[in-house]
This record gives structure tokens, sequence and C-alpha cells, in this order.
């Protein structure tokens, strides 16, 4: 009984000393853990790509102006046919046409006009075409001036190009900037004596769609960069 006295209490001081002993191991496991999640680089990815423009809107316009109404519509008529039958019998589909009403210029109902106009009437017309035969419209943007020679006084607004694939390249942009700004990090971490951990966090930029250059608007450059967050590794 007198033994049992003896050994309880070097007992509790046993569990004592070891409560505060693994106890301060995971004080230190803390520590150390928010040491180490502090240590982080952030990097950015950049991801390009270009592609060519896979829809295309072609204005093509003219203007007639005269003085009787009636004879101005036989002309917007037969230079509309002129340009559709142009189109379609070089491999743009009809369905791809449209031709808009004419904007009506009367110089006589004008407050502000010249008394001095040459013809009282003007007519703005427009025959655009909106198509995914992008090939097909560039090599008639180069024959166009065959209009010219069937009285058609034809002049070009801005002729719009666009990439509208997007969706299909996006997934591997994203891996392509995500893998970039690994690369980043990795680099960051070889110069600095570490190591690096796992993603702590990640954004995506937004995709731009740009013209390769002015002379080229037909081709396009993707471009998108990704921001990361690496934990870094004694």
């Amino acid at each position: 009984m007198e033994k049992m006295k003896k050994i309880i209490p070097l007992l509790s001081a046993l569990l004592i000393a070891a409560g505060i002993f693994f106890l301060g191991v995971f004080i230190k496991a803390g520590i150390d853990n928010i040491a180490f999640r502090d240590r982080t680089v952030s990097v950015r990815g950049l991801a390009e790509r270009t592609v060519e423009a896979d829809y295309v809107t072609w204005p093509i316009q003219f203007r007639v102006a005269g003085d009787n109404l009636l004879s101005l519509y036989d002309q917007v008529t037969t230079n509309n046919n002129i340009i559709v039958n142009f189109l379609t019998s070089n491999g743009i589909a009809k369905e791809d046409i449209s031709i808009n009403p004419p904007d009506t210029y009367n110089a006589t109902a004008n407050q502000y006009s010249s008394s001095s106009f040459q013809y009282k009437y003007s007519l703005d017309c427009n025959v655009t075409v909106a198509t995914t035969n992008v090939k097909k419209v560039r090599e008639l943007l180069n024959r166009q001036s065959e209009l010219l020679k069937e009285g058609v006084p034809f002049s070009n607004s801005y002729i719009n190009y666009e990439f509208r694939a997007l969706n299909s390249i996006k997934p591997q942009m994203i891996a392509d900037a995500t893998k970039a700004a690994r690369e980043a990090a990795q680099k960051f971490a070889t110069d600095s004596d570490s190591k690096i951990g796992k993603m702590k966090s990640a954004s995506q930029g937004q995709f731009s769609i740009e013209d390769l250059s002015s002379s080229t608007p037909y081709l396009k450059k993707v471009r998108v960069v990704s921001s990361v967050v690496y934990y870094l590794n004694d």
C-alpha cells in the first residue's frame, strides 16, 4: 500500500510531463504550418494563339442620285440584282446575302441644304454578305472591281472578321496558361532554394481576341492570362 502511494505521484508526474511534451510538439507543428502557409509565390501564365476568322460581314454599298424616284428605284433594283448575281455565281450562298432598304435623301426637304443642289434625290443602298465562308469572301474582295464593268458604283465600308469558335480552344489555352504559370513559379523556387508546393488559389483572366495586324484582319490573336498562387516548401 505504501509502495502504491509512492508510484501514483510518479505516474502522475510522468503523464503531466508527457502531456507537456506532446503539447509542445503540437504547438510547434501548428507554428510551422502557419509559417509554411505564409510562404507563397504569385505568378501569371500567358497563353496566346493565332487563329483564322471563321465569320465575316461584308457590306457592299452604292449610291444613286437623280430627280425621278421611279427611275432611281429601277437603278437600285438593277444594281442589287447585279451584285447578288456576282456573289451567288461565285460561291456565296443566297441565304448569306441580305438586301437592305435604301436610305433616301430629299434635298428639297432639307431646310439647311443649299438651293443649288444638283439632284433632288439620292439613295444610299447596301447589300450585305454575312457568312462563314471567309475564304470565298477574301477571294471576291479582290475581284469586286468586276462590278464596275457592269455599272455598279460600289464602295466598301468596314469589313468585320470574327472568330466564333473560342469555346473549342478554351480548355487547351487555359491548360497552357496554367503550365506557363507553374514554370514561372518553378523558376522562382529554384532561384530561392525552395520547392513548389500545392496550389493555393488560381484565377483566370478574360479571353481577348484582337486583329493580328491592321493588314491582316482575318487573322486573330487569342490571349488569356491565368494568375496562380503556389505554396513554397523548404
